[in-house]
């Protein structure tokens, strides 16, 4: 699926043309690697931890289930995952190597070794077979995907019947004003945050931008079903800062 187009999409605010937005996305996260977490527990006053708690209470992770955790680069999801039932397996995939390398220097990396893999793809074309996982995650990742349905047509691909999709991704705030005062936040703290904590203004203009282009609740909620899933919710969390997506593959 990860064929060379000559289309344009956007990169944050940005038109650029599609053959480019992988490249720029991967020199981001590049970029950001070793401040990543710090940086979340900043941005997010440390609810993000609460958000991917909620995540795995509404996977509700089971015994001997192997889940691929994608744009997962740190860890975060595939160690909790791990630790919500025994004999469970996660592969971690992610396009950006300095990520995973970040994720495999935590201790938690470390106490899980038998149980993870580490793997650097492409969430448009996925380096597995077909029915291979039991769940699959994607953690403020898939906004950054050049084409999202692509990804999502992978996704359902590669779990197995009866797997589970679930996305974790910021949102949209159902009220205008609620939206400016975050709006207000976003665009004045995160971008100055970036320059002192990571000396990297520009990387987190673009994640603050690339969030207001993502699509809304129900807009993303519609494509998944167009990828095939079924039995698709979503659960706002924080007002809808963030949202979290489920689908079932039937």
């Amino acid at each position: 699926m990860n064929q060379r187009t000559t289309g344009t999409t956007h990169f944050g605010f940005r038109t650029v043309a599609e053959n480019d937005k992988a490249g720029m996305v991967h020199d981001v996260f590049t970029r950001v690697a070793s401040k990543y977490d710090i940086m979340n527990d900043v941005m997010s006053v440390g609810i993000h931890r609460l958000w991917k708690d909620a995540m795995m209470d509404w996977l509700a992770p089971r015994q001997g289930q192997h889940l691929l955790d994608v744009a997962g680069g740190t860890g975060d999801i595939a160690f909790r995952f791990l630790r919500r039932a025994s004999g469970t397996r996660a592969t971690v995939l992610d396009m950006t190597e300095g990520m995973l390398v970040e994720g495999q220097k935590r201790s938690a990396a470390e106490n899980m070794a038998d149980r993870l893999a580490w793997v650097v793809g492409d969430a448009m074309a996925l380096p597995f077979e077909a029915n291979t996982f039991d769940a699959y995650t994607i953690s403020f990742g898939v906004r950054n995907v050049t084409r999202i349905p692509d990804a999502l047509a992978e996704a359902h691909r590669v779990l197995k019947p009866g797997g589970r999709l679930m996305v974790l991704e910021f949102s949209h705030l159902p009220s205008p004003a609620l939206q400016w005062a975050y709006d207000k936040y976003s665009f004045n703290v995160i971008p100055a945050m970036g320059q002192l904590i990571a000396n990297d203004r520009d990387s987190y203009q673009y994640l603050v931008e690339s969030i207001r282009k993502f699509p809304d609740q129900d807009r993303f909620a519609g494509m998944i079903r167009q990828s095939g899933f079924d039995q698709v919710k979503f659960r706002n969390l924080t007002m809808g800062i963030a949202a979290l997506h489920s689908g079932w593959k039937i």
